[in-house]
């Protein structure tokens, strides 16, 4: 068990129901005996629940070392026995456990990055504020939070604010958070004298006003009265958003000084 789990209070046995991470460990003719990762206990996949199909050899679907997501069937705490499924498993619940898992990882990863950085331990950190963190937001979910958000998403809940920025600069450092491109076109025009005036500052205001938190922001003369807005986002529906009310705010400021505006969003 690594330095940050070791001080979070888990339960120490699994439920029935529940999906874990395990790894194989020995593999016999009547089924395979694993590893439960986030439990440290052992159980067993009975050869019956390896598969829904015709089972000639377990390790055509099993084999030592494997790392695989199961579903607790039964838990006897008092005979330490913990009854496992791999057929019981959809392909769904698989895909999501397996992420859900390796973002934990990353987050204990992080979490000894900070504590490295601010020279405590981690489990110093993690009581400090890796626990509000996970409780509030998840570990990991919380460091990508303070990519996009800033300091001000964890300072919100309490963590001080030495701790905030250090768990901000290591996630700047270390998680890339994937951009998408919306695009659209803003037709304005403004004919009073000071209209090229006009029309530099809707674009100068727009930018200040909205502030786009983790946006990049980009605008383009394509040929007045045409020009291109250009919005780099987290996601497209922030981006989108984004793009809605900068043309709106572009616009409204034109036609506010006697000219005239319109726009439309690029495929």
């Amino acid at each position: 068990m690594n330095a940050a789990m070791a001080v979070r209070t888990k339960q120490e046995w699994p439920e029935a129901g529940d999906l874990v991470i395990a790894t194989i460990q020995n593999v016999t003719d009547y089924g395979a005996y694993a590893k439960l990762d986030e439990y440290d206990k052992q159980g067993l996949l009975h050869v019956s629940e390896i598969s829904s199909s015709w089972i000639r050899n377990i390790r055509d679907f099993v084999r030592e070392g494997q790392k695989v997501v199961l579903k607790v069937l039964h838990v006897n705490v008092e005979k330490g026995h913990i009854d496992l499924s791999l057929r019981r498993v959809t392909k769904r619940e698989k895909i999501e456990k397996m992420m859900a898992w390796k973002k934990e990882r990353k987050g204990e990863t992080l979490l000894r990055d900070v504590a490295e950085k601010v020279g405590l331990s981690p489990e110093q950190v993690y009581e400090k504020a890796g626990a509000a963190i996970e409780k509030e937001y998840g570990l990991y979910e919380g460091f990508e939070r303070a990519v996009k958000e800033g300091t001000e998403v964890l300072t919100a809940i309490g963590i001080p604010e030495e701790l905030a920025g250090a768990f901000a600069t290591v996630a700047q450092e270390r998680i890339h958070i994937p951009m998408v491109k919306v695009k659209g076109i803003v037709e304005v025009s403004c004919m009073k004298p000071n209209g090229v005036k006009v029309i530099k500052e809707a674009f100068l205001n727009a930018k200040k006003t909205e502030k786009p938190r983790n946006v990049k922001l980009r605008f383009y003369v394509v040929a007045a009265p045409k020009y291109r807005i250009e919005v780099l986002a987290d996601n497209y529906k922030h981006g989108e958003d984004v793009f809605q009310k900068v043309a709106e705010t572009i616009v409204s400021n034109v036609t506010h000084e006697g000219g005239q505006g319109s726009f439309r969003r690029e495929k």
